[in-house]
């Protein structure tokens, strides 16, 4: 039958469309077969040429048509084509071109055709926006208003092609303004409020996702005065149409519009906006449009509004209206809770962290509310609120802290303390409970009337404390027993009165209610103080009643409630005595420090090893009162009573030990405790008290040390004066308290002759002119016998021990006698031979630091000695006795204004002269000895002279003083007190020998005590020395090996232990960098320092650190195995400003992870990642330092550097820098690694370089295309990795591989697709991992990806590659989700047997169009990609396979 020739002029519209939409989908399966056509294989030319029959028999015209527009494009094909191509198609821009002429051609709206020529222009546009927009923008003229479908595909453009239409935006919001006031029927208001809606929800978009924008410029602000122009128009105009449909479009609108207007406006426009959108309630039944209006509006002004206007004012509460006002605002988050619970929740915990204090305040109190009124609502948010709460803990305000503690007052009733977390909660409550009181200046008074005292916000913690126990029942089980935790640390016993009264409230409800967790499991509740030190620190309170808030009566009554905690045989004595000692003390009695009551607590008790680790725990307990020296007296009698009741002797001696030992002797309060304490156990072990006392006395403490080696005695603290008071005041105590029966015979054998011992008479003030003259002719008349150096130092060392002394008379005292002897050596003396006043330096080292003394009759008598010492030594030297040195006598003119010195003069005159008498070098070490023990002088002003003339004695001679420099860094070590002066002695030391000084300082044991750490942060200060001492180290960490294998016995093997002497000058330069000073330093050597750290740190993996360090300094941490490197490196980045590497870091738990051997692969990889990051330009030094270490012998450096490297081809810093290739090379390298991990991380660095640097993968010849083949032989040289035994090699080169294949170029793509192995071994993975992806929708969707390449593969012309399709298909087609397609695979596709493609194709493509027919275009978009095949068969059988 023949059809009528229809000309496309008298179609219809519809049909003319219809046939543009039919052509826009064949086309791109057509042009595919016409690329195909000229194929140099017979065989595929002849599949294409029956599978473009096929198509020409369903759609000719079509056909045909692209067949002529082929052969215009390409005139110079090969004849083949010309056997298909006959007629001439339209190009697009035609198809543009027509499409707008056919929707604006008729004036009215005609929806069927008009809206399908736009939807093919929007269609279009996605492709060829910027010839789209050349059309429409023709047809959208300024003054003249458009077609109805004009803005319609505009609107619908900026819907469906976000990114390149924003860019337009701004000139068609300026062209449309003006046309808004033209258009007059609401079809138009329609779609120009329609299009605004859609332009304003483009432009969020496009500002949401800027890292994909074509423009990253464009701001919201660029829109923001057209958008509100437009606001203006329908908000004032439109919006009051009677039409519905146009009401709710322009609500929409504006809706979207209000998030692209300048907040002010926003905030002006509200008040008015808000009311006219909730009456467009009562308006429309379409409730939807209003609600999704009303939401984004209601936020807005609940942001803009309540919070900072009411919720965070101030509130009167002597004004109701005020109050209302409060309370009304609360209920409106309250309604907004139910509705926006999640975002509400954000928006409040959110602003807990504002800098503005009323902000933070007026959130807590919303959080507050919203606890109290919302419970159903907040309960998923309980665990959120926690984490969030903790913030605002760490407040310093106490108007915030007030807020805080109504906020957990809110939490507890809502069962949130009960959760992990909650504890900080009550912590917080308890601290604030101990807050000391306000303090203020005299005459000051707070200036602000809302502020909160310190006195205030206790008062509230404490009742909040006491609601918690008496109200909140659920809490009886989180505050039992965990409350007890606070009474005994010291920072909090402000807080012990209300602890006690809640404990025992709460001890009280449990006992009588017989619960079981009444009775307390110490060893269960490990962090609770035991019950001995319970018992101490309630008796103490008890005792000292009135103190601390009046804690005595609480601390009494809770004693009494817990005595079954305490111990059970107390229970029946305490109920009876304790209430008596309550009533006592409410009559306002005297303090009851008496300890009586503990004694018959421990008659009672009758437990000898219970009352023996009492005495233990108190004794330990000691230090606590260390500032309430009454308190800690008291505890030293009831250690006496205790030990009283003590059989175990060697625990009494043990006791008796620790307290004369740890005792301040130089407090008169603390030695009569001592004293007393000692005398009561002395009433029951008066043998083994004496004999304590006597070895006590007998001890190194009182002896006197001679020459330098007294230096080694801290004399602030071991004063030996102070002792002896003490030691015989133990005597008296002891003669008071022993038995009368035992102590008659024991007070001439043991008590008088030691006492004999150290007794000093004091003489009546009549006398003590006298006396002190006999004393000067005494010292006179020995010195006399002995006029030499020798004997005037025989005489001053029972003089020298007195010029420290903590009492300026004593001082006094001794310097006027050393001043008279020296006096008297001067005048006597008669220098025959030339003779070394050897302790010269010893005496001016005593004496010099006394020129600074707070007595300026000390300081005088200073000036005086060092004048004729000085003088004497010119003597030794030659001068005849008139001789007169100018440079001594300047002291005379500084000895008349020691009543007001200038100690930075007399500092300096005294250096000069020390400095210009030149001493010999014995001399100059005698001087420094001196001076060092002068540093811990109990004067200040003393302890300062000693060392500025130390620094300068050191800085100026310290050249000479090579031999003796160990021994100068060892005595200062005993200088802890004054480490500030120290440090810089240490520092000038290493100026001059800084080899000894550094092999000194390092060898002390790990872990370095606080002296070290501080010397090494010293010695950061100057940075040319730092720099040199971090390059010492560096050279020393490189080269030496960093672990040995050792076997700890017979029954273990090897461990591999960390070189102690690596992890000391690891620590060293770690503590260097904390100074700040040594900033220039690791800056100048940051590369060198950061990939010795690195090189360190892999090192450490999985070493042992030896039992001595582990086990040593229980005082101080010991290093761990990783810690040190890991804080080092830590340290350097921060030193080296590189804080945007540190903070992803420490948010991704980066630190951890590099320490923990599982994880150190992951940890490194995010210090690499946040290098590449943040600091590149530091990068190409690093690689430069670090590429070296990867031909070590050591695998665990090997691992690192290749894990850092891997992940810094991640990143496309590196091609920037010009690293690609080293890196690359180094990677190439480590293919062929001994270890098994190395060679992964070099696969998955070579995988990353497609990611880092795609240009690398797909550039044509040269280096790049050798580089190229090189990836793609690593890959396949992975995948074949036989010694993989986790397949992590393999996995890693599949990842690596689908990587580099995104940006292969055509050639590199054929030289990896001609690998048979590759292709092979990929197919039989794909195959292997179907096993796993049975019924995921996922997989089975990868399954049909895929499913064409491995049907056409089975003419693959390698076998290998068939059978591997065959399995593939077979093991895969369950999941294809086709019966009969699976029967069909499982019949046919074996791997030995042959079979029939033309068949299996023929048949397979049926079924396919049957269960899969909406697929059919995926499918021929996929066999078209194979056309281009390298392989003439699979290119044959695509063409077949589109024919079918």
């Amino acid at each position: 039958m023949n059809r009528p020739q229809v000309s496309h002029l008298c179609l219809t519209p519809p049909c003319l469309f219809c046939i543009l939409s039919l052509l826009l989908h064949v086309y791109s399966v057509t042009l595919a077969l016409l690329d195909s056509a000229n194929d140099k294989d017979p065989v595929v030319r002849e599949q294409v040429r029956k599978s473009i029959l096929t198509l020409g028999k369903q759609q000719p015209n079509k056909v045909l048509s692209m067949c002529q527009d082929y052969l215009v494009k390409h005139p110079k094909v090969r004849h083949h084509h010309h056997y298909y191509c006959h007629l001439l198609y339209p190009k697009i821009k035609s198809i543009i071109s027509l499409a707008s002429d056919e929707m604006t051609r008729s004036k009215d709206v005609v929806p069927d055709w008009q809206q399908a020529a736009s939807n093919i222009l929007v269609a279009v546009g996605n492709k060829y926006i910027n010839d789209i927009m050349e059309e429409i923008l023709s047809k959208f003229q300024p003054g003249i208003l458009p077609h109805f479908f004009v803005v319609q595909t505009l609107s619908s453009l900026s819907e469906s092609n976000v990114y390149g239409m924003v860019p337009f935006l701004n000139a068609i919001l300026g062209t449309m303004l003006p046309m808004l006031g033209m258009a007059k029927q609401d079809n138009m208001k329609w779609v120009f409020s329609s299009a605004l809606s859609h332009f304003s929800e483009s432009i969020l978009e496009y500002l949401a996702n800027l890292d994909k924008a074509p423009d990253p410029t464009v701001r919201k602000d660029t829109f923001s005065s057209e958008i509100y122009a437009a606001y203006d128009i329908l908000y004032c105009s439109w919006l009051q149409s009677r039409e519905s449909k146009l009401r709710l479009t322009v609500a929409e609108a504006v809706g979207s519009m209000s998030h692209l207007m300048a907040h002010d406006k926003l905030e002006e426009q509200l008040p008015k906006l808000i009311p006219t959108i909730l009456s467009l309630y009562k308006k429309n039944t379409e409730h939807y449009v209003i609600s999704k209006v009303g939401r984004p509006l209601m936020t807005a002004a609940l942001i803009l509004i309540l919070l900072p206007l009411q919720v965070c004012a101030p509130v009167d509460y002597s004004n109701p209206l005020t109050v209302k006002n409060h309370n009304e605002v609360l209920r409106c988050f309250s309604i907004l809770a139910n509705t926006f619970p999640d975002r509400l929740v954000m928006f409040v915990l959110q602003k807990l962290e504002n800098s503005n204090e009323r902000i933070r305040m007026g959130s807590l109190a919303v959080l507050r509310h919203l606890i109290n009124s919302s419970t159903s609502i907040m309960e998923s948010k309980k665990l959120l609120i926690l984490a969030s709460i903790r913030q605002p803990l760490a407040d310093h305000s106490n108007k915030v802290k007030k807020r805080v503690v109504q906020v957990i007052s809110a939490m507890a009733h809502h069962g949130y303390l009960e959760l992990e977390g909650g504890d900080l909660l009550v912590k917080f409550i308890i601290q604030h409970c101990a807050l000391p009181d306000t303090y203020y200046r005299p005459g000051q008074r707070p200036s602000d009337p809302e502020e909160v005292t310190n006195e205030a916000l206790r008062s509230m913690c404490d009742n909040t404390l006491h609601l918690f126990t008496t109200t909140v029942g659920r809490l009886t089980d989180v505050l039992w027993p965990m409350l007890l935790y606070y009474l005994t640390p010291g920072q909090y016993s402000n807080a012990t009165t209300p602890l006690c009264k809640s404990l025992t409230l709460l001890g009280t409800k449990k006992r009588a209610s017989q619960e079981p967790n009444f009775n307390i499991d110490f060893n269960e509740h490990v962090n609770l103080p035991s019950p001995h030190i319970l018992m101490v620190r309630l008796l103490v309170n008890g005792s000292f009643p009135f103190r601390s808030r009046g804690h005595g009566a609480p601390s009494l009554s809770l004693l009494n409630v817990i005595s079954p905690n305490i111990h059970p045989n107390a229970e029946t004595l305490w109920e009876k005595e304790i209430p008596a000692l309550l009533s006592y003390l409410e009559g306002k009695g005297p303090q009851l420090n008496d300890p009586r009551f503990l004694a018959k607590s421990l008659v009672a008790i009758a437990d000898d090893k219970w009352s023996c680790q009492l005495a233990v725990e108190a004794t330990r307990y000691l230090s606590t009162y260390n500032q309430s020296l009454e308190e800690k007296s008291f505890l030293y009698r009831c250690i006496g009573v205790t030990l009283q009741q003590c059989s175990n002797k060697e625990v009494v001696q043990k006791q008796l030990q620790e307290m004369l030992i740890s005792a301040r002797h130089n407090d008169a309060i603390e030695r009569a405790g001592v004293a007393m304490g000692i005398g009561l156990c002395a009433s029951s072990h008066l043998d083994a008290t004496l004999a304590k006392l006597d070895d006590f006395g007998k001890s190194d403490a009182f002896k006197k040390a001679s020459g330098i080696f007294s230096l080694l005695k801290d004399k602030n603290d071991l004063d030996v004066e102070k002792m002896k008071s003490t030691l015989i005041l133990c005597y008296g105590y002891v003669a008071l308290h022993a038995p009368e029966d035992q102590i008659l015979s024991r007070i001439d054998s043991d008590i008088l002759r030691s006492i004999s011992n150290f007794y000093l008479l004091l003489f009546p003030q009549a006398l003590y002119k006298d006396t002190f003259n006999a004393l000067q002719e005494l010292l006179r008349n020995i010195l006399a016998r002995d006029l030499s150096p020798d004997g005037l130092q025989s005489v001053f060392k029972h003089i020298e021990e007195w010029l420290s002394s903590g009492q300026g008379h004593e001082r006094e005292r001794a310097m006027n006698t050393t001043a008279h002897i020296l006096e008297f050596y001067f005048n006597n003396l008669h220098v025959k031979n030339m003779v070394t006043f050897h302790n010269l330096g010893s005496l001016l080292g005593r004496l010099a630091p006394r020129c600074t003394d707070p007595n300026p009759l000390v300081r005088r008598a200073a000036i005086d000695c060092i004048y004729t010492l000085l003088y004497i030594q010119l003597r030794y030297e030659g001068f005849s006795l008139d001789y007169k040195d100018d440079s001594v006598e300047r002291l005379i003119t500084l000895r008349e204004s020691m009543d007001n010195p200038d100690h930075s003069v007399l500092y300096k005159t005294c250096s000069e002269l020390i400095i210009s008498k030149r001493l010999p070098q014995q001399q100059l070490n005698t001087l420094i000895f001196m001076l060092i023990e002068g540093l811990v002088d109990s004067q200040s002003n003393c302890s300062r002279a000693s060392s500025v003339l130390l620094n300068t004695l050191l800085k100026n001679r310290g050249a000479g003083l090579q031999d003796l420099v160990g021994s100068h860094t060892h005595w200062l070590s005993h200088s802890l007190q004054v480490k500030v002066s120290v440090a810089q002695s240490i520092l000038i030391l290493a100026t001059q020998h800084l080899q000894t000084v550094i092999n000194t300082l390092i060898s002390y044991p790990l872990p370095f005590d606080s002296w070290s750490c501080e010397m090494w942060i010293a010695l950061g200060a100057d940075s040319k020395l730092a720099s040199q001492i971090m390059e010492m180290l560096m050279e020393k960490l490189n080269i030496m090996v960093p672990y040995v294998d050792k076997k700890e016995s017979m029954m273990r093997g090897a461990i591999i232990f960390y070189a102690i002497l690596l992890c000391q000058m690891t620590c060293a330069l770690k503590e260097m960098m904390l100074n700040g000073q040594s900033q220039e330093a690791v800056v100048s050597l940051f590369p060198q320092l950061f990939s010795s750290l690195l090189v360190r740190l892999g090192s450490s993996v999985g070493v042992t650190l030896p039992k001595d360090i582990n086990s040593s300094g229980t005082n101080r941490k010991s290093p761990t195995k990783l810690s040190a490197a890991v804080e080092a490196l830590r340290i350097l980045l921060a030193r080296a400003q590189l804080d945007h590497v540190v903070k992803p870091l420490d948010q991704e738990g980066a630190w951890d992870k590099m320490k923990d051997p599982q994880q150190h692969i992951t940890g490194v990889t995010l210090l690499a990642r946040a290098m590449a990051k943040h600091a590149g330009p530091r990068l190409p030094a690093i690689v430069e330092c670090l590429c070296p270490c990867l031909n070590n012998i050591y695998e665990c450096q090997r691992v690192t550097i290749t894990a850092f490297f891997s992940e810094l081809l991640n990143h496309h810093v590196v091609t920037e820098l010009m690293m690609m290739d080293v890196l690359m090379n180094n990677m190439m390298e480590r293919i062929s690694d001994p270890c098994c991990t190395v060679r992964m991380l070099a696969v998955r660095g070579l995988g990353n370089i497609a990611v880092g640097s795609p240009e690398k993968v797909h550039m044509e010849g040269g280096r790049g295309g050798a580089g190229c083949q090189g990836l793609l032989a690593a890959m396949s040289s992975g995948m074949e990795e036989k010694d993989d035994p986790g397949k992590r090699i393999t996995l890693e080169a599949m990842s690596g591989l689908s990587k580099v294949l995104l940006y292969l170029d055509k050639k590199n793509v054929q030289l990896l697709v001609e690998n048979d192995e590759i292709r092979c071994a990929s197919i039989m993975l794909l195959g292997n991992l179907s096993k796993f992806g049975s019924g995921e929708p996922v997989f089975k969707d990868q399954i049909h990806n895929v499913l064409v390449s491995l049907l056409l593969h089975l003419s693959d012309p390698n076998l290998q590659v068939v059978k591997a399709c065959k399995y593939a298909m077979r093991v895969c087609a369950p999941v294809v989700g086709s019966e009969l397609i699976t029967t069909m695979f499982q019949n046919h596709l074996h791997e030995d047997k042959s079979l029939h493609y033309g068949e299996f194709i023929n048949d397979l493509t049926k079924y396919i169009i049957q269960d899969f027919p909406g697929m059919l275009n995926f499918y021929h978009i996929t066999v078209i990609q194979f056309f281009k095949s390298s392989w003439a068969e699979v290119r044959a059988g695509a063409a077949m396979f589109i024919g079918r």
